[in-house]
């Protein structure tokens, strides 16, 4: 015990890149128990078309906030200027005049996107959401320093506290209005807590509203391709319930949100901890530059990919008998929902390591090109699998989709000098042995939810 005590401390990159993980996972894991707490109570306050308005909802200001990121907590993150305060009160200045965009764009947007999907409720829901987005762009730059430094112990801590009280509020406004408005407010509130626990809490210089032109322009050198990536991003992330919220129910929607929600939490906490992790490690630590970097790189990447990939076809196991047990009748198909949902997921679990190597090495051009490759593969083919065989096709093609980017991701790797094509084989391997064990098991509660929502 001692001496695995000793790994996590010092100021060493490997101390602090265990201590970071450690914390990224137990705050992730902390967040998606709250969520999942917040999402038991609210299905018994609620129906399943209140959780397919708030999932438009969050398709359109999360679509807002990718469309327009310059990439900001990368910037710092790998730009030797990370510490200069003249730089990051720069981008603490960019990100605030940002924020006020979005929430303008959300005004703008409230009419058309109501008359689109045919919800008129999103004309009032959407420029209430968008509050949160100018109230984000205030948070502290310290916040992306803290990362940067893989210092996020205390950051962890607030913002699960945060959350618990957006979460609080959240579930006292469902139980008194019975209205989808409780879910809108209640991540208002969960932003407004963040801001001021952060401000008040967390140690560091305090940003200032400062335009340095130096700072700015790369800033701009740097983001362009950020933010060319991230709006692609939003057709990988939010793409599925924004092309569902044409084609099917509410109702559906509801409920796909909710298998959505079980079945990518291990995919979405390898997502942040890679994002988070992977930058400091491959800036530091160049793999071309020593053999040592590049085998503690694979055992990285090796521990990362079994914890996730375990998580996901666990969940692909145990994802309807989950949802009998937490949900009442009205969510049953949320349960074969899990099973394919979280076996789709596992070639972008798998592959999810390599991406980040280009943003270290401050190439984020090569990063768009995957980003969009990926995107509009996977935006096509999940039209393509909906019109044809129905919400399956669709969630079938969010598998297909990364295979079919898989050689774009090889080229991005192989640049970086961190492709490790044995890793990905033996995982394919093991991954399609126990996914398709997965698939036999839950064969007829798979095709019963077929038969009934396609």
């Amino acid at each position: 015990m001692q001496q695995v005590l000793s790994l996590f401390q010092g100021e060493s990159l490997a101390a602090r890149v265990l201590r970071s993980a450690s914390w990224l996972m137990i705050g992730y894991g902390g967040s998606q128990a709250l969520r999942l707490a917040a999402n038991l109570i609210m299905t018994r306050l609620l129906f399943p078309e209140a959780f397919g308005l708030m999932a438009l909802v969050s398709v359109v200001t999360t679509g807002l906030a990718l469309f327009s990121d310059m990439g900001i907590g990368p910037s710092i993150a790998q730009s030797q200027r990370g510490d200069d305060p003249d730089f990051l009160d720069t981008a603490w200045s960019v990100q605030v005049v940002r924020g006020f965009a979005l929430w303008g764009m959300t005004l703008l947007l409230a009419w058309p996107i109501s008359q689109f999907y045919g919800a008129q409720e999103l004309l009032w829901y959407l420029p209430i959401a968008g509050v949160a987005l100018a109230i984000n762009g205030f948070d502290p730059i310290r916040v992306e320093t803290a990362h940067r430094h893989l210092l996020v112990g205390r950051l962890t801590a607030l913002e699960l506290i945060s959350q618990a009280i957006g979460v609080g509020a959240m579930v006292l406004l469902a139980w008194i209005t019975q209205s989808v408005l409780a879910l809108v407010l209640g991540s208002v509130l969960q932003a407004g807590a963040f801001l001021l626990l952060v401000h008040l809490k967390l140690p560091g210089r305090r940003s200032q509203f400062r335009w340095e032109t130096k700072a700015l322009r790369e800033l701009l050198h740097f983001g362009k391709w950020i933010f060319l990536s991230t709006a692609f991003w939003f057709l990988t992330s939010q793409g599925d319930r924004a092309i569902l919220g044409k084609f099917v129910p509410l109702e559906v929607l509801g409920v796909y949100n909710i298998g959505f929600f079980l079945a990518s939490f291990p995919m979405a906490l390898g997502h942040a901890v890679n994002q988070r992790l992977m930058i400091p490690v491959y800036r530091d630590k160049p793999a071309h530059i020593d053999r040592r970097y590049r085998r503690k790189q694979r055992q990285l990447r090796t521990g990362l990919t079994a914890m996730i990939l375990s998580m996901l076809l666990g969940m692909a196991w145990v994802g309807p008998w989950l949802v009998d047990f937490l949900y009442d009748a009205r969510y049953v198909f949320a349960g074969p929902m899990v099973v394919l949902i979280a076996l789709a997921m596992v070639p972008a679990v798998i592959t999810m390591t390599y991406d980040q190597a280009a943003l270290a090495a401050g190439d984020s051009r090569s990063f768009f090109v995957f980003t969009a490759t990926r995107a509009l593969v996977q935006t096509g083919l999940f039209l393509t699998g909906v019109i044809l065989f129905g919400l399956t096709g669709g969630i079938a093609a969010l598998a297909f989709a990364m295979v079919v980017a898989y050689p774009v991701l090889v080229w991005l790797a192989c640049k970086h000098r961190v492709w490790d094509p044995l890793h990905d084989a033996v995982f394919i391997l093991l991954a399609l042995a126990v996914g398709l064990s997965a698939i036999w098991w839950h064969w007829a509660r798979l095709t019963e939810m077929m038969t009934a929502v396609g």
